[in-house]
């Protein structure tokens, strides 16, 4: 069903049994994120974030090989968020190609595999979670992935300081925490003014890739995109490959009768 640039489509895990979200270095323990303390996670976020922000805060140590990975490359492939540094892509790659920002990048299986699979495009991918940003941070190193830079921090911020308007091909924003508790919608990412800022950075013909598997939150995300003119659903091929990997988290939700309903979505000529 398409409606609104909207695509539902249950889709299934072809492997179940993988661990997604998990180091698979040989050295690393597994890292079970719903044994995590909430409350713990709660103050953390309030210790280093203390603004409302539209994420989960979650906290966790880093295993001995995630804590090498970040030694490794946190200096090359990663920076925080700042209020007044702007990415200078071209610096930061090395190289002049398709820029996609992924916001909430989690263990970074998906970004890692998308990436793989598009070598001409560069990724800056923005996520809070340092844990799961070691896991990617391991996954570049494992396949060699020159294209993938990572952003810690709130990607709000990012959109509004540290990108140059029509600077990027693509973004991707999958599986947003929906905050389902009617007092907390206020805190949900994908708001008119986090749209509008999405659109300002996306080049003209530029794409939004959206996915959910939380009904209530596709309702009202659909109902956001409709109301606003400068995204607009498309139904032809976008600069950038749609096709995402079937994750663990998704297969879960496949398996809990969570179809994933997606958007996708053009920037209008300015």
């Amino acid at each position: 069903m398409r409606d609104y640039g909207r695509v539902t489509s249950p889709r299934s895990n072809p492997n179940p049994d993988t661990d997604e979200g998990v180091d698979t270095e040989s050295d690393a323990p597994a890292v079970v994120e719903s044994a995590l303390d909430d409350d713990a996670q709660r103050r953390e976020r309030a210790r280093l974030y203390p603004r409302v922000t539209s994420f989960r805060s979650r906290r966790g140590a880093l295993t001995a090989a995630q804590q090498a990975n970040w030694e490794r490359l946190w200096p090359l492939m990663g920076r925080d968020v700042s209020d007044s540094e702007v990415i200078d892509p071209a610096a930061w790659f090395g190289r002049t190609a398709p820029l996609i920002l992924e916001i909430g990048s989690g263990t970074g299986t998906s970004t890692a595999a998308m990436a793989a699979v598009e070598p001409d495009h560069d990724v800056i991918a923005v996520e809070v979670y340092r844990p799961g940003i070691a896991q990617l941070l391991g996954a570049i190193g494992r396949g060699d992935l020159e294209n993938i830079r990572v952003v810690r921090g709130d990607a709000v911020i990012v959109l509004k300081n540290m990108l140059t308007p029509a600077s990027l091909t693509g973004v991707r924003v999958f599986f947003p925490d929906p905050w389902p508790k009617a007092r907390h919608h206020k805190r949900r990412l994908l708001q008119p003014s986090t749209i509008e800022l999405i659109a300002g950075v996306l080049m003209d013909g530029g794409a939004l890739h959206i996915a959910t598997d939380h009904a209530e939150y596709a309702e009202s995300i659909a109902e956001v995109l409709a109301a606003q003119t400068l995204l607009v659903p498309t139904d032809k091929s976008v600069p950038f490959s749609t096709e995402r990997p079937v994750t663990k988290f998704e297969g879960r939700a496949a398996v809990e009768g969570r179809p994933v309903t997606e958007f996708v979505l053009t920037r209008v000529p300015r």
